[in-house]
């Protein structure tokens, strides 16, 4: 996650997602939706991985009535969620870590998109716990990160399709080729069995694919 700590990688953050992640906007909107079928206008919202500031806008612009946590590691990104905010800032909290900075709450909900694909698996098992933790009873948890098969054969597969949207959207191909191996190599992948199977050692109940998108997919699930 160093990039997110580069001035001239957080300068650009805002034009990668769009171009990275197929309807991205159309999954912020859906789960800022699915929050809203459980939560109140005035609901208290965990954020993870809030850095640059997208969908804490997206979240702010429609639900004026909520108030939100986020955390995120990457100081200058924060940065950049403050100046994407705008006036909207006064609606944040913004904390510089990771889960274990994240006040105790109990919050009412919680998010965290693009972001667990970064962390081992038994980091990203420990983060869900904390999230778990920090939740009411019956509050819901949208989560989304790329998720795809990983065996021989198919991981490769889906990476390509990964770099063939990328480029289709308006990457250098040379560029959106990098992404994959980088990909390959350094992330922490899991499948989408794997990481359902997560969130339920976690302690989360009523699982439930919402979006999916070439190498991404996205659950809404709940503390029981």
């Amino acid at each position: 996650m160093s990039g997110f700590s580069d001035p001239d990688s957080v300068a650009r953050y805002a034009e990668g997602p769009v171009r990275l992640v197929p309807g991205f906007h159309g999954l912020q909107q859906m789960t800022r939706l699915l929050l809203a079928e459980r939560i109140a206008d005035d609901a208290q919202v965990l954020v993870l991985g809030a850095g640059g500031g997208l969908e804490l806008k997206a979240f702010a612009d429609a639900q004026p009535g909520w108030r939100f946590c986020g955390v995120d590691p990457s100081a200058e990104m924060l940065a950049l969620a403050r100046r994407t905010l705008g006036p909207l800032t006064s609606h944040a909290d913004l904390h510089e870590g990771f889960i274990d900075t994240a006040p105790e709450g109990p919050f009412d909900a919680a998010t965290c998109l693009l972001t667990l694909h970064f962390l081992p698996r038994d980091e990203r098992r420990r983060t869900l716990e904390q999230v778990h933790r920090r939740l009411k009873p019956g509050a819901p948890f949208v989560v989304a990160h790329h998720s795809f098969p990983q065996r021989a054969g198919e991981k490769e597969k889906w990476l390509a399709r990964f770099a063939a949207f990328a480029a289709a959207s308006g990457v250098p191909d040379m560029n959106a080729q990098k992404a994959i191996a980088t990909m390959g190599e350094r992330l922490p992948l899991l499948s989408p069995e794997e990481d359902e199977a997560l969130l339920r050692e976690a302690g989360f109940a009523d699982v439930s694919l919402f979006y999916a998108g070439f190498t991404f997919r996205g659950w809404i699930a709940a503390k029981p």
